[in-house]
């Protein structure tokens, strides 16, 4: 189950009889994740273009499940006496598909892509699969995070960024669409400027733009796989999968990489008018 991802380096991991579930009764949704998944990529002038948010990237990772059906949808579950509405608890979903058994009937899976979230986003979707699952809404939850190998090596990702595109000043930022805050610029200007050890600019923009926006406290593997450890979720079936570092590229196109920059730039002037 998942062999191809895990060739390609994603980091898999099944709970509570998940890969059993997958592999009898969605034997397509298996081919269907894969060609998505391993379809993504990431320029990482988008990680820089994007401030560390939500990048193209994985907004293109979610239009691709889109397109094979994956629909948001928002569960509502109902409480009535004697035919009464009485309290009604709404689960929203970002990708959802109900496959046909072999045993006839339907099954229904759900996704979260959680690419750069504040960490407690786990705990929301973890318990939203519980009580789906414990309500026969969905037989599997699936998240979609960042993988360990590209969580650890984000700094070096951003440092080859600085070094191959020669990014010495605050100046030399703007053209990739990124303007830091007052609070950020007399960081990075502080650690660059102290009399005892002081860093070169790259050294002091990426420790600070690397901990400010990929830091401990977001949504990567580790967290993910702590909660899922503690019984968070449990005992809906979970599939967890992490998105590997090679899915940062370098040296893409010029005709991928202008429609960044101008995103990027038009983003940034429309801040600097505001």
């Amino acid at each position: 189950m998942f062999e191809k991802l895990k060739q390609a380096g994603f980091q898999v991991e099944f709970h509570s009889h998940a890969e059993a579930i997958l592999t009898g009764d969605f034997p397509t949704a298996e081919h269907e994740i894969e060609e998505v998944l391993l379809s993504a990529t990431i320029p990482v002038e988008e990680i820089i273009a994007g401030g560390g948010g939500e990048a193209k990237g994985t907004q293109r990772l979610r239009r691709g499940l889109q397109a094979k059906e994956w629909r948001t949808i928002t569960f509502v579950v109902e409480r009535r006496i004697n035919n009464v509405p009485r309290e009604a608890v709404s689960h929203k979903m970002d990708h959802v598909k109900s496959f046909d058994l072999s045993g006839g009937g339907t099954g229904t899976l759900a996704m979260e892509i959680e690419w750069n979230n504040k960490d407690p986003f786990y705990d929301r979707d973890l318990e939203n699969f519980k009580r789906l699952h414990s309500d026969g809404a969905i037989s599997v939850g699936i998240i979609v995070t960042r993988g360990r190998s590209l969580h650890e090596r984000m700094p070096e990702l951003v440092r080859r960024f600085f070094d191959e595109r020669q990014i010495s000043t605050f100046e030399d930022l703007l053209r990739w669409g990124y303007d830091p805050t007052a609070k950020q610029r007399a960081a990075i200007l502080k650690r660059v400027q102290r009399a005892k050890d002081p860093l070169t600019f790259r050294e002091a923009f990426v420790s600070k733009f690397v901990s400010d926006k990929f830091g401990e406290a977001t949504t990567h593997w580790r967290k993910l796989e702590d909660r899922v450890h503690r019984g968070v979720g449990n005992p809906c079936p979970l599939v967890l999968i992490g998105l590997p570092d090679s899915i940062i590229t370098f040296g893409e196109r010029e005709e991928v990489l202008r429609p960044i920059l101008e995103a990027a730039q038009a983003e940034a002037a429309e801040n600097e008018e505001s």
